[in-house]
């Protein structure tokens, strides 16, 4: 085996950190508000004049009255006991957790962005309408579709989005109570089937075949006058493409449905595969992962949706326009689906991935796919080495950008599974790597991602963890599932998560199941 690094010791930082309501003395503060001029005061009048009587406060919020360095210290104890992309190797497989460039941050920080309102005449907005405009071009070009829209706020959303406009779509042309099935796989993002139940479809799921493929077989025996369409991920969570993936949509076609391609991980294929070329009517691409806006689970995220010309009119509005002089936000669509989120989308993430995508350049995106399928392969030769590893289907192919990995061996000869690991690499100052959906189709199952931003250095290190811990498992099999010992928080006993008793969701209620005020 390839000789690994050493690997460092490392010890979390362990605050006894009290909940902030309990900190703090009457009369504390953290900034001194001055009092209005007479001259604004005399014209302005009282703040609370402007608040509906039945919306206001019959009494004064409980919050915490505290300094501002009390106020500072408290949030940096938190978040030293935190493992985050920028103090860990954080190779996340299914949700692409890559370095995104600080520059990025500075863009969207800056007045220009941080500090317009979303209602504001776009008259008024007419810089941050150019991006959302060209940034919908860019995606053009990289999919092949017609439009896009960045109201979904991440993948599910998208996926939602979609099942709406497909079931608009049937519905205009008369066959919506006719077209209620959609088709997806096991190794798509679980959200294409959750979405589609979700939006009213039944859903059937299509299992691999030996080699790992979706079973070609079983979609043309699932296909019918009733398929409403087939929303599928390529490559899957397995990381392996499907090469014979316009013979799927060709087939769906011809039975009246349409294909949405889930492209939330694209990064092993900018610049090399597109949508339209595979036949596919609608994408999404998560920009919180391909495009290098951080990913912040329900957080900062934005999925761009993109439709091919007969789908565009159902797209969610407002869609930015332009007439040649001035950008536009045009409401006046009488077929769209409506909006799937307050205001147009989170812009910031917006203004990221337009930043990123001219950065990099068409030249620069075809680096991150031959980098990030380079990366997962290196990757592969050297966890394929670790004992109690088994990588499942396809043998001597390679994968794109992500691998289905099994510790189904390890498990078999230790005891030691894929969540006991999870939390013993805490112990090292890693980010436990993602386990893979439910159901476990591949027995205890792990998928790293190293996408474009992680050096020969992060992946070798990160397999030296996963090697020291698997020795480990070998030696002292009950010190790894008793793990994490190093980290803020030790093994959680997971029945106490099932006991409504147990946790609080609110400072009111802890308080009231505490029984104290103090």
């Amino acid at each position: 085996m390839k000789d690994l690094p050493e690997v460092r010791e490392f010890h979390s930082p362990v605050w006894s950190e009290p909940i902030i309501m309990e900190m703090g003395r009457k009369g504390e503060r953290g900034i001194l508000v001055s009092e209005a001029e007479e001259e604004i005061r005399e014209r302005v009048g009282k703040a609370d004049s402007y608040i509906p009587e039945n919306l206001r406060r019959r009494e004064a919020p409980n919050l915490p009255e505290i300094g501002q360095p009390q106020i500072l210290r408290h949030y940096l104890h938190l978040s030293q006991m935190c493992l985050g992309m920028e103090t860990n190797i954080d190779a996340e497989g299914t949700a692409t957790m890559k370095y995104s460039p600080k520059v990025n941050e500075a863009l969207v920080k800056s007045p220009e962005m941080a500090e317009i309102h979303p209602y504001q005449d776009e008259e008024t907005v007419q810089g941050i309408l150019e991006i959302m405009h060209k940034l919908d071009l860019f995606l053009r070009e990289i999919s092949g579709l017609d439009q896009f829209t960045f109201q979904p706020p991440g993948g599910s959303m998208a996926t939602y989005t979609h099942a709406c406009i497909l079931r608009a779509y049937h519905e205009e042309r008369g066959e919506g109570a006719q077209r209620d099935e959609v088709i997806t796989t096991v190794f798509s993002h679980p959200c294409n089937a959750a979405t589609a139940a979700t939006a009213g479809f039944k859903v059937i799921t299509l299992m691999p075949d030996k080699q790992g493929y979706p079973d070609f077989e079983a979609l043309k025996s699932s296909v019918s006058e009733r398929t409403a369409g087939l929303m599928i991920t390529n490559p899957e969570d397995t990381g392996i493409y499907n090469p014979r993936i316009r013979e799927f949509t060709d087939l769906v076609h011809d039975a009246g449905g349409l294909c949405f391609y889930d492209q939330a991980n694209a990064n092993g294929i900018l610049g090399i595969t597109r949508a339209r070329e595979a036949g596919f009517d609608a994408c999404h691409f998560n920009l919180h992962k391909t495009f290098s806006s951080p990913h912040g689970s329900f957080g900062p995220g934005c999925a761009a949706y993109g439709v091919d010309e007969r789908l565009a009119k159902y797209l969610p509005k407002p869609i930015v326009t332009w007439d040649g002089a001035k950008y536009h936000l045009d409401y006046d669509r009488p077929h769209s689906i409506g909006k799937v989120r307050e205001f147009h989308g989170n812009v910031p993430a917006v203004l990221r991935a337009y930043a990123w995508i001219m950065s990099m350049g068409p030249e620069g995106l075809l680096e991150v796919a031959r980098t990030s399928v380079l990366n997962n392969n290196y990757l592969s030769k050297m966890l394929e080495e670790i004992p109690g590893t088994v990588r499942y289907y396809a043998p001597g192919r390679y994968r794109l950008e992500q691998t289905r990995w099994s510790w189904e061996k390890l498990t078999k000869d230790t005891g030691v599974g894929t969540v006991d690991i999870q939390r013993r690499m805490v112990d090292y100052g890693l980010q436990s790597f993602f386990m893979s959906h439910h159901p476990w189709i591949v027995p205890e199952p792990f998928t790293p991602e190293f996408c474009e931003s992680y050096s020969v250095d992060d992946m070798e290190y990160w397999c030296a963890v996963l090697k020291r811990i698997s020795d480990e498992a070998y030696s002292d099999p009950e010190m790894v599932k008793s793990a994490p010992h190093r980290a803020p928080i030790h093994l959680v006993k997971y029945e106490d998560l099932d006991d409504p008793n147990r946790w609080a969701m609110t400072w009111r209620a802890y308080v009231r199941k505490r029984g104290s005020t103090k």
